[in-house]
């Protein structure tokens, strides 16, 4: 039998500013940014949601290993949301932030999407996904 994954558990941002993405993604996004400890000692910045972390690096301070290239604003990341998205819509608007592209139908691993595209402040492509929405 060959090995396979079966989920993700985490993945890597660089940012150019932890506390400016911690802000952004726990306002908008409602996730929950954490200080937490890795086996070294050292302290680290991660987003929780769901099941899920993205561990943040700061842009010339990253911990090995790391990506070939670290960057801020190359990621292009889609999130499922059971929130409608029209209530995202003016959950955006309330707070100011431009939606690139959509409402537009996409589809996810799962199926069909109803999606919305916002830039968080590196510029990295945020897509919000409502599951079965279309």
């Amino acid at each position: 039998m060959q090995p396979r994954v079966f989920t993700l558990d985490h993945l890597v941002l660089t940012v150019a500013d932890i506390g400016e993405t911690c802000a952004f993604y726990e306002t908008v996004l409602g996730m929950e940014a954490r200080e937490f400890a890795v086996a070294d000692g050292s302290q680290r910045w991660a987003l929780f949601f769901g099941h899920q972390k993205i561990n943040l690096h700061e842009a010339g301070n990253e911990f090995a290993p790391m990506a070939r290239h670290p960057t801020p604003g190359a990621a292009d990341l889609c999130f499922l949301s059971e929130t409608p998205i029209h209530l995202w819509e003016e959950h955006l608007q309330i707070l100011g932030i431009a939606i690139e592209k959509g409402p537009i139908a996409r589809r996810g691993a799962a199926g069909p999407v109803l999606s919305i595209y916002i830039r968080d402040p590196d510029g990295n492509l945020i897509e919000v996904s409502s599951a079965g929405a279309i």
